[in-house]
């Protein structure tokens, strides 16, 4: 990893790509997870890093299924470029990261994230269903919302 601990040093610009999943009925699942160096508590869509060689489509496939155990193939290859600039485990990321739409069948499929990795298990809460206009507070990207109506 490129970043540093906050305090020192340049940010980190690791690349990685998110989804915005949409179930049938519009509302877009969001990981809990809580920062175990900081204490905060974030929801995001799935997604992570992008390994080399790899394309930010396919990763955002990849991730999609193992942190939800949901099907990579609903990700469609249409995405937004998003500005982030948030702080994880002591490392500050400041990066543009591609945030693809997945369109899924059913109503709030459960979701099984039996590939996390140790260090995402150990921040894992649990997920949720959101309306769009009803994100959690603590949601990241903040805009969230405008980034559901650029992909939709």
């Amino acid at each position: 990893m490129t970043g540093t601990p906050d305090g020192g040093g340049a940010p980190s610009d690791r690349p990685a790509a998110r989804v915005v999943c949409l179930d049938r009925d519009g509302r877009v699942l969001l990981m809990h997870w809580r920062d175990w160096v900081s204490g905060h508590d974030v929801w995001e869509p799935p997604g992570g890093g992008i390994d080399s060689g790899e394309s930010p489509l396919a990763a955002a496939r990849r991730e999609l299924t193992e942190e939800t155990g949901l099907p990579g193939s609903a990700v469609r290859d249409r995405h937004v470029l998003v500005a982030r600039d948030f702080r994880w485990l002591g490392v500050r990321y400041v990066k543009k990261e591609p945030f693809y739409l997945a369109l899924l069948d059913d109503s709030a499929p459960a979701v099984d994230p039996g590939e996390l990795t140790d260090e995402e298990a150990a921040a894992y809460l649990g997920y949720g269903w959101f309306a769009p206009d009803e994100l959690p507070d603590a949601v990241d990207p903040p805009g969230l919302a405008e980034v559901i109506k650029e992909l939709t």
